[in-house]
């Protein structure tokens, strides 16, 4: 049920129209109807969970649409009607006290509906990885303690293997990677358990389930990327606080501090120390930020300067050395080395 008042802004005193309407197509083309009767221009709602959007999408283009946070219309403690809430938001809007949101076009959110799509089928994965911790452990398998990744590559050879049936510690071992930290002997111990049927056919249907998962989200980073093709020299305005703009760059650092050869790896070991693990981590994806910005709207090229240790990071590196020795009761005088003659 929608419940609607109409006021006419210019009175001193607001008088309301009120009339209740259904949430069907046919009855929110009655509302579009009724509200153009009355010469209506302007329209606000609250963004109650995802109701508001049908109402919305019938009378985008009809009207001038404003979405109000629901805390913004808060009312008095006692008995609450939906017509009292509809005054209410008037009301506010007219005095400027509502919190309004802000609702992209038809292709922005696509946009979003992509990227959450894929937020909620990695936070699928993580609960997958969750379950089949559980499983290993009841087999006595402990996997997860000799690789970094368990849906890695190595650990997914593995466990593809125990899920068709092989049981030799030595042949599951030659599946792992050969960077693997572990010695021969703590896999084969990690290794060593006794998984019944039960458990291979479960580890079947949930390496099955990450297979569908994995799937999905390539198919959706594809889709992501043809849709933003048309606007690879463009962005947009991002709210300060924004929780998805936190979570993306959030990702972003995370990677970037794991590439090899990249400046921004350079910057995080050298904060790290210091700021430890997570506020570096926010400071990478501070500097990420900005970097996309003035890639974006000044059209710049963005150049991967790698391991280079430019001049000024020299001069840093001297005087601390300099500094630690005097520390330590030395006099240091710096004299450069000459290059050989033909060198």
């Amino acid at each position: 049920m929608l419940a609607v008042v109409v006021a006419n802004a210019r009175d001193r005193e607001l008088q309301f129209e009120g009339r209740r309407f259904g949430t069907t197509i046919s009855e929110l083309q009655k509302l579009s109807t009724w509200l153009q009767e009355r010469a209506v221009q302007e329209v606000v709602m609250e963004s109650t969970a995802q109701y508001w959007k049908p109402v919305w999408f019938e009378l985008a283009g009809h009207f001038q649409l404003w979405l109000a946070q629901a805390r913004s219309n808060r009312g008095p403690r006692g008995r609450k009607t939906d017509f009292r809430d509809a005054k209410r938001s008037v009301s506010r809007l007219l005095s400027d006290e509502l919190i309004l949101s802000y609702v992209p076009d038809a292709e922005q959110r696509g946009w979003r509906t992509f990227t959450r799509t894929k937020y909620q089928l990695r936070r699928d994965r993580v609960r997958l990885q969750s379950q089949l911790e559980s499983l290993l452990e009841e087999c006595r398998i402990k996997l997860s303690s000799v690789v970094s990744d368990l849906l890695g590559a190595s650990g997914q050879r593995i466990l593809r293997a125990i899920a068709a049936g092989e049981t030799d510690p030595a042949r599951l071992r030659g599946l792992g990677d050969r960077r693997l930290h572990a010695t021969d002997e703590e896999l084969r111990d990690a290794l060593n358990g006794q998984p019944l049927p039960l458990h291979r056919k479960l580890l079947t249907l949930y390496l099955q389930r990450l297979d569908l998962i994995e799937g999905q989200i390539a198919e959706l980073e594809s889709m992501i990327a043809d849709a933003m093709k048309a606007h690879q020299d463009s962005s947009n305005r991002s709210a300060k606080g924004n929780r998805a703009m936190r979570r993306l760059l959030n990702q972003l650092a995370h990677a970037a501090v794991r590439k090899r050869d990249c400046y921004l790896q350079i910057v995080f070991k050298r904060l790290s120390p210091r700021l430890g693990y997570a506020k570096a981590v926010w400071a990478i994806a501070h500097r990420l930020c900005r970097l996309i910005w003035k890639v974006l709207h000044e059209a710049v090229q963005y150049v991967e300067y790698g391991p280079a240790v430019s001049a000024l990071t020299l001069k840093r590196r001297k005087q601390r050395l300099v500094t630690q020795l005097a520390k330590l009761g030395y006099s240091v005088q710096l004299t450069p080395i000459l290059a050989r003659a033909g060198s």
